[in-house]
């Protein structure tokens, strides 16, 4: 039987594309980006804009979620 994803986790994560000699990187969006951010530094703000990508701890169970992920 084929392995099913995990939506709610595919949801989360990109994929960056995969290179000769390199794997590819899981991106995620920072958690907290909703409210309350008035209180925050700048500095905490601004590194909540872009994605970042996961720690390569994370990868064996994102691989489980997420099928596609190599």
């Amino acid at each position: 039987m084929k392995p099913k994803t995990h939506k709610a986790t595919a949801k989360r994560l990109k994929l960056t594309k995969a290179t000769k000699g390199r794997r590819m990187k899981i991106m995620h969006i920072a958690a907290g980006r909703d409210h309350f951010n008035a209180r925050e530094p700048g500095s905490t703000t601004r590194g909540k804009r872009r994605a970042t990508h996961l720690s390569e701890s994370y990868r064996k169970s994102v691989k489980v979620l997420v099928p596609g992920v190599k």
